[in-house]
């Protein structure tokens, strides 16, 4: 593979996002009403978890994003040196068979909440909802010990109801069936199937209307493959505390993501690695945006639409799921194949450094997505209404219950 790069400039080089604009955003008209009735919200103590300070634009704004910064220890791993962090199980083919490659400090706010109890509570009914479905069949235990239910009780601090936050692992861990069953570990990952697969997928999650004598066949597919039944069921529970707007916005993330799984299959079937330029094209259709997008409808709220489509909102929402995605890539390499395709792997090839390094640039890349992020929230939370610094405290918020799980999940954290 070929790169350019400028004279004296490192080819690795992240020169960083453009800076933010003030938007350009209407008054909403939902400051006094809403556009639909959602059931009732989560109790005023979780909100108030996630929202500090006197309520309304102006100083409020100031105060969300001076709550949620990064806390004191996770500034001081800023300057922590490399050998003390915990290293990562994945090894560095050119430093010998022995040398474990360690993950820097990531620039990420930590979890705002922690409830074991609650956390259980919601993963257990996930596993139980799952063997009801029938993914993940035989795997279930480990299923259970990667502790899904435990990811959105931390990533939604807004929310005391396990049954909105189950609402929402559902709908998770239906995307991770397909990962799991159609493209990295299920006994038929056929890559020239998943095509097909996935369009089946699509015309469940966004409800085929064929001729009735047609639709049986249809349905009969469906009723044989777990996959399509978990997403039929997680909407339907979704559809209880979503309105149909939100609901709708599910349905795009999904139809992203599923043209990022296609686009991936081509890597596989074909033997080809991909550039880290289109890699990282890759990681804007295939990251959590199905999962963060549930933020409003978890908290009990709906976002206008108005401001959910800005460009410096949506802009601002897509950096932050790249930095998660980024932040996943990092923690999976100790469960992945060496070959596997992730950005530092790629970076490596690509750049023919070492992979520590390489992992060390894919730090450096998410770092100055948040610190992006950081300064894009400050400024959207002065602008816009307060369902928008809602969102935005929000998204930060659910950033941090991220990395504290993947830093705990044994789906990360043991290779088995």
């Amino acid at each position: 593979m070929t790169r350019t790069s400028g004279a004296g400039v490192p080819p690795w080089t992240w020169n960083g996002p453009p800076a933010a604009q003030p938007p350009v955003l209407p008054t909403a008209p939902t400051l006094h009403t809403t556009a639909q009735a959602l059931p009732a919200p989560p109790s005023h103590v979780a909100l108030d978890r996630l929202l500090a300070g006197p309520a309304g634009l102006g100083t409020a704004a100031a105060h969300a994003f001076r709550s949620l910064t990064p806390s004191t220890a996770s500034r001081a791993a800023q300057s922590a040196r490399p050998d003390e962090v915990p290293p990562s199980a994945a090894q560095d083919p050119s430093a010998g068979q022995d040398t474990a490659v360690r993950i820097p400090p990531l620039y990420c706010p930590d979890a705002v909440r922690d409830d074991p109890a609650l956390g259980e509570e919601v993963n257990n009914r996930l596993v139980d909802w799952a063997a009801e479905i029938g993914i993940f069949t035989g795997r279930l235990e480990r299923l259970r010990s990667h502790q899904f239910g435990r990811l959105f009780m931390l990533a939604h601090p807004d929310c005391d109801d396990p049954d909105r936050l189950l609402a929402a692992a559902r709908c998770g861990l239906s995307e991770w069936s397909v990962d799991d069953h159609w493209v990295d570990e299920g006994d038929d990952t056929e890559p020239e199937l998943l095509g097909s697969r996935l369009a089946m997928a699509h015309a469940v999650i966004d409800p085929v209307r064929l001729p009735a004598r047609y639709l049986a066949q249809f349905e009969e597919l469906v009723q044989r493959q777990p996959v399509l039944r978990a997403f039929r069921s997680s909407l339907a529970h979704l559809s209880q505390f979503a309105s149909t707007t939100q609901v709708a916005r599910l349905r795009h993330e999904l139809d992203v993501m599923f043209v990022g799984y296609g686009q991936e299959a081509e890597w596989r079937s074909s033997g080809r690695k991909p550039a880290v330029w289109e890699y990282l094209l890759h990681r804007y259709e295939n990251a959590f945006y199905p999962c963060m997008v549930l933020i409003d409808p978890v908290g009990g709220y709906e976002l206008p639409a108005h401001e959910f489509a800005d460009p410096t909102v949506r802009r601002t929402y897509l950096y932050a799921g790249m930095a998660n995605v980024l932040l996943n890539d990092l923690y999976s390499m100790a469960k992945e194949d060496p070959g596997d395709t992730n950005l530092p792997n790629l970076i490596a090839a690509e750049d023919g450094c070492s992979l520590q390094e390489a992992v060390d640039r894919t730090a450096a890349i998410h770092n100055e997505l948040m610190h992006t992020v950081e300064a894009d929230c400050a400024v959207l939370t002065t602008a816009g209404s307060p369902q928008l610094r809602r969102y935005l405290a929000g998204l930060w918020a659910w950033m941090g219950g991220s990395k504290q799980w993947h830093a705990t999940s044994a789906r990360y954290q043991n290779a088995n």
